[in-house]
């Protein structure tokens, strides 16, 4: 359970750094460069094997690789807008609601099971993802800038469904750590050609703040998988059941820091999309833990 907690705290700290750099005006996209370049030194740092650049290069996740480096570096930056505009819960809930792709595409490619009380949860996820998001009737428009937590919802999903077909069509064993650090590198080198090619056409500084606070997010963003997947390795644990409590820990504690720590405002309607997004994550993984 250690594992499990450390992985809900890691992960809840993204999203408050998140919160953390609009209030101290860092550079979002350069803090998230940093982030990539301190968990790639973490990911190789974790990799007990030699590293062979020749067969990196050669083996048969590199394209994959390539792609979901440029997936995480744009949707992190999806889910660093989603935080500052939208809000915590907002943020929160559309990433964690994602596991819902990555489900449907279990249920086309690998023909896994489904039925009523699955497609209940994916539809209840659906609607959570815009009730949590739209703000209040008051606001001249309601539904401003509704496209990040889509593009974040759909964004997370895709990458959780590409990590998971890689993983199991053409990764090796034990070879996590190195691909991860692969994609963490792409990523970086991604990053560090957008802020070169902003860099010559205006003025660029780059403060120490910036630096502390991209190291701070790379070593949770690293760490919240690390003690995920060591969580997983459990064997007191249902991955079903894991899920359930880390997807639903994380949109719980994030909504309640969001609203004491940074004066959030959540409507009636908003309270409702985060729980349907709760029952929702319950109904989909009680649903797979019974299959």
């Amino acid at each position: 359970m250690i594992y499990l907690l450390l992985s809900i705290i890691a992960s809840t700290l993204i999203f408050i750094a998140f919160k953390l750099f609009d209030k101290y005006k860092i550079n979002t996209l350069q803090a998230i460069v940093v982030n990539y370049f301190i968990a790639c030194l973490f990911g190789l740092w974790m990799y007990d094997k030699p590293i062979e650049i020749h067969t990196i290069i050669a083996s048969k996740w590199i394209y994959g690789a390539i792609v979901l480096g440029f997936l995480f570096i744009a949707i992190f930056n999806v889910m660093a807008l989603t935080a500052q505009r939208k809000g915590l819960s907002v943020a929160s809930v559309a990433s964690k609601m994602s596991v819902i792709i990555p489900i449907i595409f279990g249920i086309y490619v690998y023909h896994e099971s489904v039925g009523a009380q699955k497609i209940i949860g994916i539809v209840l996820a659906l609607v959570s993802v815009y009730l949590s998001s739209v703000k209040s009737k008051n606001i001249s428009n309601p539904t401003k800038g509704l496209w990040l937590p889509i593009l974040l919802f759909f964004g997370s999903g895709i990458i959780d469904t590409s990590i998971k077909y890689i993983e199991t069509r053409y990764l090796p064993e034990n070879s996590i750590p190195i691909f991860s650090a692969t994609i963490f590198a792409f990523a970086f080198v991604i990053g560090c050609s957008i802020l070169i090619f902003r860099a010559s056409k205006q003025p660029f500084t780059f403060p120490l703040k910036t630096l502390i606070g991209g190291a701070f997010l790379g070593i949770t963003n690293y760490y919240s998988m690390y003690y995920l997947l060591k969580a997983l390795n459990h064997e007191s644990l249902e991955s079903s059941t894991l899920f359930t409590v880390n997807n639903v820990a994380i949109v719980m504690i994030t909504t309640l820091l969001g609203v004491l720590f940074f004066k959030e405002n959540i409507s009636k309607t908003n309270w409702a999309g985060i729980l349907l997004a709760i029952i929702s994550i319950v109904i989909v993984t009680l649903d797979l833990s019974s299959n």
